[in-house]
């Protein structure tokens, strides 16, 4: 048979109404390909795949591209394993169009061969195939529910790429004769850059280059340098890196700089009179202790009906107007970005550090959410105002933790500040107390802050404690956004939510499997009580990380959308955010929609965008977030790598609180719960003695009848890093107990698989307690041999504050 003949026998079949995604093999049989000609079907069907017409799917079987009707619009991420999720944009008409549920087939899976030569963050335009209805094998006919819970996703191929996001990629530059090109990291990327052009960059430097030609995926892409960044290694080069990586604004245009000069200071008198006057109130602000961005204030008053609790929050929208350059500045870059050594954010310094922010003893003007909430944590009634204030105290988490520890407040504060602190937190724990009782989930993990010396290294981490001082203004903030956000739905008024939408039932199905093999009984996961039964039997066992990971994987990520669908995780009808407008963009958009709504509303309300623009605009501004999100995490990661690489090379080594995850053949699966951290003990690296490994129970034993299981705490000392992969090698500390002195020593055989830990009757995470101190971990002390700027490995009350005013993120 024809090559040609072949290959238009098997579009044409593959055309027909009547054709399913089949194998090879399934095609050979259909039709009637002899046994001889089978090389030659293998060969059209790798021809067709790779011309873009059919593709290869599950089971390498294989179908028709799809249709032009099914095709959308939106953006492309990578994974770090070299796939890509596609995210279409669900305010374009055309893709609403299609017919395709984009709630549902809100991320679609692309495979790296269908990428094209897309890059991260791309815009595109994607074809997509349908998953094939489920065939049901003899053992789900009569357990049908079974077959029908995980459906297979839907899968994209790139068809187009509409805008690039940067177009520029940082690697190292490398030289042979006169042949240079670009090795980049970039997992988008299959090889390297091909370079034209001079430069004055040396092999082995790091470097920014500019994609100016890639046809096809499977031919390198070419382009020229335009930054030479410095040799790998020197300190700060690694974040610069980041940054340009992931196309962040480091500087801002002249224009938003004259109107960032032309900001008067001290508010005008004329408007302080048209505001509310609560200059001769205690308002007060509780923040890290290095915080410079003061968006958010609070006073409290308690009431025969309960409390009544103001929640100030910085004005910036009197002073960022719509249409301006810092407008517009402030769209593109969406929200302000928290690496691990500085702040990218999204106004100038001298506004968002300076004018807007709430300082202690100066007049600032605020938009004030005004609220009566009842001894049950209701909130019965809420006012909005214009108002101004004169902050009387500016607290730092750890001295509000301390005046609710019982201690004085700082020396020289105003009479009654210790009162506030602790009727708040007593509004604040009944807030937190309905607000779980109502369905929100648990799902705090845990946050560690990484310590750089003064030349840019990390020299430590720090494990952040969520303590009753953040507790408190978390919950003032939540009330204040649901009271906005309320008022603005009542009201019909176009404006940015905050949105969560509920779980596919599928992910949660594939979750609960998940649970069942560590031992739980997840019950029905589309009840909320069920997803918090299980978090609640997990806390303080050893899989309670993988349980909290794995049900965060099952959700869906929260975004901005001009439609109030309410937020899941947080149980609430209403939401949006409003109370950090200083740095995100959606907030500022929330405090013009409000204007109209104030008791005292200026008579010329900012224009707000229309319904139409608002889809637009928390597209992009949901966008701006993840791509900020995934930059902070790459720093955190590089900096953490760089400290246990340091770690490595200590003579006197520090060891860590371990968790064994996983049991193979080739060893360990090991967790260090406190940083996040995982990586492998390898079988060679095993105490001493003769090991073997038993499959069958899923533990390494030696002779002496010791063991090593599933979920057993072992103290853990690093070996090796690989910074590339992100791993780390551990071996396991003889003879030593562990870092947190709470699990015994590693001698200790036969632990069971899971060791529980029942929480108390009334053991909901969100049931406060009388704030108490906090038993310190051990900190970890070293010796001479430890690097420069070493600080101790200790656990911290406090959520600190990154260098440079940082910012703990709020929901």
């Amino acid at each position: 048979m024809a090559e040609e003949s072949m290959r238009t026998q098997v579009l044409e079949w593959m055309r027909s109404p009547k054709y399913r995604p089949m194998t090879r093999s399934e095609l050979a049989r259909k039709l009637e390909i002899p046994s001889a000609a089978r090389s030659e079907l293998r060969e059209v069907l790798r021809a067709l795949v790779h011309e873009g017409q059919i593709v290869e799917g599950k089971k390498s079987s294989y179908e028709l591209r799809g249709k032009k009707g099914d095709q959308l619009t939106g953006t492309l991420r990578f994974h770090p394993k070299g796939h890509a999720f596609f995210y279409p944009n669900a305010a374009d008409e055309q893709n609403l169009a299609t017919g395709i549920d984009l709630k549902k087939h809100s991320r679609i899976y692309v495979p790296r061969r269908d990428a094209s030569t897309a890059l991260d963050g791309d815009k595109v335009r994607i074809s997509v195939r349908m998953p094939s209805p489920k065939r049901e094998s003899r053992h789900q006919k009569g357990d049908r529910h079974l077959a029908e819970a995980p459906e297979d996703d839907a899968k994209g191929h790139v068809e187009q790429i509409l805008e690039r996001r940067s177009g520029r990629l940082v690697g190292v530059f490398r030289q042979k004769g006169k042949h240079s090109w670009v090795e980049c990291s970039d997992t988008s990327l299959d090889g390297p850059v091909e370079l034209h052009g001079d430069t004055t960059a040396q092999p082995g430097q790091t470097v920014v280059v500019e994609l100016e030609q890639w046809d096809k995926r499977d031919q390198a892409p070419r382009g020229r340098i335009l930054e030479v960044l410095g040799w790998p290694g020197d300190p700060g080069v690694d974040i610069i890196a980041v940054i340009h990586r992931h196309g962040l604004r480091t500087s801002f245009p002249e224009a938003v700089i004259d109107e960032t000069r032309n900001t008067e200071e001290t508010p005008a008198p004329a408007e302080i009179a048209r505001r509310s006057d609560w200059r001769d109130r205690l308002v007060i602000t509780i923040d890290p202790a290095d915080a410079k961005d003061h968006d958010d204030a609070i006073w409290l008053e308690k009431t025969d009906k309960g409390w009544t609790l103001a929640v100030h929050i910085a004005d910036v929208s009197h002073y960022v107007k719509p249409g301006t350059a810092l407008d517009k500045e402030a769209t593109e870059r969406g929200n302000s970005t928290y690496l691990v050594d500085r702040v990218l954010p999204m106004l100038p310094p001298e506004l968002s550090n300076g004018i807007c922010s709430l300082k202690p003893d100066v007049d600032r003007l605020t938009k004030c959410a005004l609220m009566e909430i009842s001894p049950k944590g209701e909130i019965k009634k809420a006012r909005f105002l214009d108002a101004v204030i004169h902050s009387r105290a500016k607290l730092s988490y750890e001295q509000a933790q301390a005046i609710l520890d019982g201690k004085s407040a700082p020396e020289g504060s105003e009479a009654g500040l210790e009162d506030l602190v602790k009727e708040a937190w007593k509004m604040a724990s009944t807030l937190r107390r309905r607000r779980f009782a109502n369905g929100a989930l648990d799902l705090e993990m845990p946050e560690i802050r990484i310590k750089l010396d003064d030349k840019g290294r990390a020299c430590g981490v720090i494990p952040v404690e969520h303590t009753a001082s953040h507790q408190l203004i978390e919950e003032c903030m939540l009330a204040a956004n649901e009271a906005v956000a309320r008022v603005l739905k009542v009201n019909q008024k176009p404006a940015v939510h905050r949105i969560h939408e509920d779980p596919d039932f599928s992910k949660l199905f594939e979750f609960g499997e998940t649970a069942k093999l560590h031992g739980y009984k997840p019950g029905d996961l589309s009840n909320r009580e069920h997803i918090q039964k299980l978090l609640d039997d997990s806390k303080g066992s050893p899989e309670e990380h993988a349980i909290k990971l794995g049900l965060l994987k099952s959700l869906k990520r929260a975004a901005y959308s001009p439609d109030a669908i309410g937020h899941y995780g947080l149980a609430k009808a209403d939401y949006c955010h409003f109370t950090s407008p200083i740095r995100r963009y959606a907030d500022l958009i929330v405090h013009r929609a409000l204007q109209p709504f104030l008791d005292n509303a200026p008579k010329n309300p900012d224009r707000t965008p229309s319904q139409g623009d608002l889809r637009e605009i928390s597209r992009h501004i949901s966008d701006t977030e993840r791509v900020s999100a995934d930059a902070e995490s790459e720093t955190k990661q590089l900096k953490m790598m760089e400290f246990l690489g340091r770690v490595a090379d200590l003579e006197d080594p520090i060891v860590f609180d371990g968790l064994v995850t996983d049991v193979r053949p080739m060893g360990l699966l090991v967790e260090i719960p406190d940083l996040g951290i995982r990586g492998a003990v390898k079988r060679e690296d095993l105490p001493g003695g003769r090991w073997r490994f038993e499959g069958h129970r899923g533990a390494w034993t030696n002779w002496e009848g010791q063991s090593i299981v599933l979920g057993m705490r072992i103290p853990l000392e690093v070996t090796g890093v690989d910074r590339v992969r992100r791993f780390v090698d551990f071996r396991i500390a003889v003879g030593t107990e562990n870092a947190a002195g709470t699990h015994g020593s590693f001698n200790q055989p036969d632990m069971p698989v899971t060791k529980k830990k029942t929480p108390p009757k009334d053991s909901r995470p969100p049931k406060p307690t009388k704030p108490s101190k906090k038993s310190h971990k051990k900190e970890f002390e070293g010796d001479a041999a430890k690097p420069d700027g070493w600080k101790p490995f200790s656990k911290a009350k406090s959520g600190g504050k990154k260098k440079h005013g940082q910012k703990k993120k709020r929901k």
